[in-house]
């Protein structure tokens, strides 16, 4: 029989690869000089010189002081309880402080001091730094008895670091039926005591499920509440890991991940403790990197080092990548980057960091926190994180040597300049684009930054192309390097930060996808449930055809929306209320905490909505309020309005302090997170950048295309597993755009995914027939579960009630394996199809309702064996039952699948200007008509008045000293508009005294000062 297929031949793969040589192979070597032997990266560890009590290779341990500390040693030899004296204070600290805290700051006991870890030597350290890193002894040690109190409890593998353990793992291997993903983390889970040492918060720096195909970590055991997060490379732009001809497919973990120089770099700049240390460690988060963010750090630094500086970057990292913290290790890491050859250093020497500073570019105030903080916790050398707002603050700051500067997208105009400015420097520019322009306020400052006016009413301009109109108009600097993080790049964004590969095309430096974020469980997919109004209008028509619904409440709401005149904001609102009170509010979606968002064309529809929202809330006695978000003032019906005015917001629920944990600075984005508001309604604030788990529901009234729809819809994917977040629970209802516009919008950076069309609501009379008809269970047993259930029945009644369908499934109907597998996914159709459904019906159908509940306990019941199939039950569980639906039955409707393969975008087409035609008089006169038709009601001029003022304005434009070089010979039609739009300005802002009339209504009016642009643009074309 082939033994090279268990647990332990999966153990001797690892340590052969890490040490050369196993436990095996050492069988008849004398024990005495087996500890010594050690072929490759690391030392065979022996189970019997494990210390349960004090979590310490023994031998490892006293063998790396002797040799490497002897002096300091000596000082506390002359006790004769020495060695305990050293166990004893080392157990203190690290239980105070963490392990992570010993290996960087070592341990002073009485006079002398002693140091558990020599860190990896950067570019510039000494011969005798390199030797200190190499008297490091890793060593590994498999089935280790981790318990004090039962010496036969063993964890699979644990790595050390001089004899002090940084990484315990649990392996598991498909061949023998087993898998990380769910008998690892289980045996984390249920199995292993974390009362003991080793397992103590803290103690190690992460622990591992391993099998040879995923990885899964987690830095904190709590029992069932621990959390593990996937450790894998990603396949396909999704989960798991591709397949390796060379061996397993986590071997990347032992080859590369647990390599010394590897984990030298993860203790000394990415893993940290967040919080004061004077907090309690159990209170503290330990984060250790998610392998794409490790993966990308490393790409940059190392490029850096080969390449030098004037290269730029651009990171499509999707949400739910953490890129705050990858920002934050980059930042750091680039700071220490040494070049690796005299091209790379360029003028300046090889022991000389590559950059003199990195400057962080972000609206993000938490970020700049976040930074300073974790900087605190990696850097021997304090204060070197600062803020710049202008050129002169960025020279201050390098001449007092800071060398991380963050600054914000208002401000990096002046911080460009002063990059040109200080050439003999150099500077890495990190630009979070990503998240910016969540306000209006951040979009105005910028606005004035680059001299472009702003419409209210219009869609915020995506801040990348702020960015890149800054970039364009101040030409990238040779002595910078640009690393731009986005989930969105637009085809601009890649022609400026992207790598030019074959064929003159660009592609991101690194890619983690929205598709692997959402299959790692880090965001959900918001399209998965995205119903458009005419797909609500069928799935209600369905459900007119079944005389179990109640087809006059059916027929009602369906009255509001066929009807030939145009609907109302009233009946909109009032439909968006119903559906939020009966399948959000009312059911508790996560945990009685659910919100919702209503997006808008304008702020004048948002004011509109809210006030009829609030209306409504205030007849119906709901014990919350909606809140309306729109930056500035907007005047409605003569009265000047702002957020403050519109939205009753009391004092007293403002109880938060800005020094408490996670404090929301933003007052709305505040007040929104509070139970008392349950509803939010925009315009374009907080479609992007807008963090807040708790939304599930999104009602849309309002064009959504492109990278907007993204960023817009991506406002319901965080996930929020305290709450018990799920993909069922997150619904879109859209009046406005269409199934198409959302494919098209979500093509080019959400891969393999599907988009719902109507949904046959008749599907589930048919799923539930089949499974009556299989006598697993009889109609009465479902209906005593549902009194039980809804009785609030312990758990043990609740087991019971199912007990006789669990005991028919498993051996009475004598079902074959296939049958089991079969018929569990007929329940967990019916279970799938039904949450969603109902999120669009008010269906009064009890039967469906009872068995929904019934199936959605029994299932985890039905246990499905079969030898030939690997691992069938997490099969199970990745089953999309929708497309199961769709290929079993033909009756859950077409799916829009979004393309798979990699978008590739054209650039933008600057256009070519054709002739207006030589009458100019004929023209402008037509010109002037057209105009006044549609937008000058209110301006009280003569046409005779109105177009001398026209072409006084023209001859203005014209001689102004930026019209010829940024309008006229701008090829970038964008740009030439932006610069356009600020010369209208200046102009205006010039005759405001002999124009005050027109002055204030171009100020005013968003729609005259749009068609007054729009007719002097017309007027200058040549």
């Amino acid at each position: 029989m082939n033994d090279n297929t268990n647990e332990q031949a999966l153990e001797a793969a690892i340590q052969l690869a890490l040490s050369g040589t196993t436990i095996e192979t050492l069988n008849g070597v004398q024990e005495s000089n087996s500890q010594y032997l050690k072929q490759g990266d690391y030392y065979i560890g022996h189970r019997k010189d494990y210390d349960a009590t004090y979590a310490i290779d023994k031998t490892r341990f006293w063998d790396f002081l002797e040799k490497t500390q002897e002096e300091e040693l000596n000082k506390l030899k002359r006790s004769n309880d020495w060695q305990l004296k050293i166990l004893q204070r080392l157990d203190r600290i690290i239980k105070k402080h963490g392990i992570i805290h010993v290996l960087k700051k070592g341990l002073p006991i009485d006079d002398a001091f002693l140091k558990f870890f020599y860190p990896l030597p950067l570019g510039s350290s000494s011969e005798r730094v390199q030797k200190q890193f190499e008297s490091n002894q890793f060593s590994v040690m498999r089935q280790v008895p981790y318990s004090a109190s039962n010496p036969r409890e063993d964890i699979d593998m644990v790595l050390f670091i001089n004899g002090l353990p940084i990484i315990t793992i649990e392996l598991k291997n498909q061949w023998t039926g087993q898998s990380a993903k769910l008998h690892g983390q289980n045996q984390y889970k249920k199995q292993r005591d974390t009362k003991e040492t080793l397992l103590h918060f803290g103690r190690c720096m992460v622990h591992m499920a391993v099998d040879t195909d995923e990885v899964y970590m987690t830095t904190k055991l709590a029992g069932d509440k621990t959390f593990f997060l996937p450790f894998n490379l990603g396949h396909n732009n999704g989960k798991g890991n591709p397949p390796n001809p060379f061996g397993h497919k986590t071997a990347y973990l032992w080859n590369e991940v647990f390599k010394p120089q590897s984990l030298a770099n993860i203790i000394q700049h990415f893993v940290r403790l967040d919080g004061k240390a004077s907090d309690p460690l159990p209170s503290r988060t330990l984060f250790f990197p998610r392998y794409h963010q490790m993966r990308v750090v490393r790409k940059i630094v190392q490029h850096v080092s080969d390449n030098g500086t004037g290269h730029r970057y651009l990171i499509q990292h999707s949400a739910g990548s953490g890129k705050s913290n990858s920002i934050t290790w980059a930042a750091y890491q680039l700071i220490e980057a040494y070049p690796q050859n005299k091209a790379a250093a360029g003028p300046k020497s090889m022991d000389t960091p590559i950059f003199d500073s990195v400057i962080v570019v972000t609206d993000r105030r938490l970020l700049d926190k976040q930074i300073r903080e974790n900087i605190r916790g990696f850097s021997e050398v304090k204060n070197i994180v600062a803020p710049a707002h202008s050129s002169r603050q960025l020279r201050e700051n390098l001449e007092e040597g800071k060398k991380i500067i963050i600054t914000t997208i208002q401000k990096f105009p002046f911080i460009v300049d002063g990059i040109a400015d200080l050439s003999d420097k150099r500077f890495a520019v990190i630009i979070d684009e990503a998240h910016s322009s969540q306000s209006g306020t951040a979009a105005d400052n910028l606005n004035r930054a680059i001299g472009q006016s702003k419409n209210e009413d219009e869609d915020s301009s995506d801040i990348q192309d702020k960015i890149l109109q800054i970039m364009t108009s101040r030409k990238m600097q040779s002595n910078a390097s640009y690393l731009a993080f986005t989930a969105t790049p637009k085809n601009s964004t890649l022609e400026k930060f992207g790598t030019p590969i074959e064929d003159g095309k660009f592609a991101p430096f690194d890619l983690y996808s929205m598709k692997q974020a959402i299959e790692e469980g880090f965001i959900h997919d918001v399209v998965a449930n995205y119903t458009t109004y005419q797909s609500y209008y069928r799935l209600s028509k369905s459900a007119e055809e079944n005389p179990s619904f109640d087809t006059k409440k059916a027929q009602k709401k369906l009255k509001a929306f066929v009807e030939k005149d145009q609907r109302t904001i009233d009946s909109k609102a009032e439909v968006m209320l119903d559906h939020f009170m009966s399948q959000i509010y009312r059911k508790k979606k996560l945990k009685g905490k659910a919100k919702a968002m209503i997006v808008t064309q304008s702020i004048e529809s948002a004011v509109r909505y809210h006030r009829a929202i609030q209306r409504i809330l205030e007849e119906r006695g709901t014990p919350f309020q909606a809140i309306c978000a729109f930056s500035g003032e907007k005047e409605i019906d003569g009265i000047l309005l702002t957020e403050e005015i519109v939205n009753i917001l009391p004092s007293n629920l403002d109880t938060a302090k800005p020094n408490d944990p996670g404090y929301i600075q933003d007052k709305i984005a505040r007040y929104f997170d509070m139970d008392e508001f349950r509803i939010l309604v925009v315009a374009n604030k907080y479609l992007t950048g807008f963090d807040q788990p708790k939304l599930c529901a999104m009602y849309v009234d309002k064009k959504l295309q492109g990278v907007l729809a993204v960023q817009a819809l991506s406002r319901l994917n965080r996930s929020a597993p305290k709450l018990g977040k799920k993909t069922e629970d997150i619904f879109v209802l859209d009046f406005f755009n269409d199934k198409e516009d959302l494919k098209n919008a979500f093509d080019p950076y959400y891969t393999i995914t599907t988009l719902s069309s109507a949904t046959d609501v008749n599907v589930l009379h048919d799923a539930k027939e089949l499974l009556d008809s299989e006598g697993v269970y009889e109609w009465s047993e479902v209906v005593r579960f549902n009194e039980l259930f809804f009785a609030n029945a312990d758990t043990e009644s609740l087991g019971a009630a199912l007990s006789k369908p669990q005991n028919r499934f498993d051996v009475e109907l004598e079902y074959e394996d296939k049958q089991k597998a079969d018929y569990k996914i007929k329940a967990r159709q019916f279970v799938k199809i039904y949450a969603q459904v109902a999120a669009l019906l008010e269906f009064n159908n009890p039967e469906w309702e009872m068995l929904y509940w019934f199936l959605k306990f029994l299932i985890p019941k039905m246990v499905v064996r079969d030898p030939n199939i690997d691992d069938l039950d997490r099969l199970l569980d990745a089953v999309d039952l929708d497309t199961y639906g769709l290929e079993q039955r033909d009756k859950i409707g077409a799916k829009i699948k979004l393309d798979s393969d990699e978008t590739e975008l054209d650039p933008a087409n600057p256009g070519v200007r054709g002739a207006h035609g030589e009458n100019e008089e004929d023209e402008l006169e037509a010109i002037i008509k057209s105009f006044n038709e549609r937008y000058f009601h209110g301006w009280d001029a003569t046409p005779e008045d109105q177009r001398i003022k026209l072409l006084t304005m023209k001859k203005f434009i014209e001689a102004h000293p930026d019209f010829t070089t940024k309008v006229m010979a701008n090829p970038d039609a964008q740009n030439s508009d932006i610069a356009l739009r600020k010369i209208i300005q200046d102009v205006m802002s010039r005759q405001r005294r002999n124009e005050l009339e027109l002055y204030k209504l171009h100020t005013q009016d968003s729609a005259f000062q749009q068609a007054f642009f729009d007719t002097l643009k017309r007027m200058i074309q040549p």
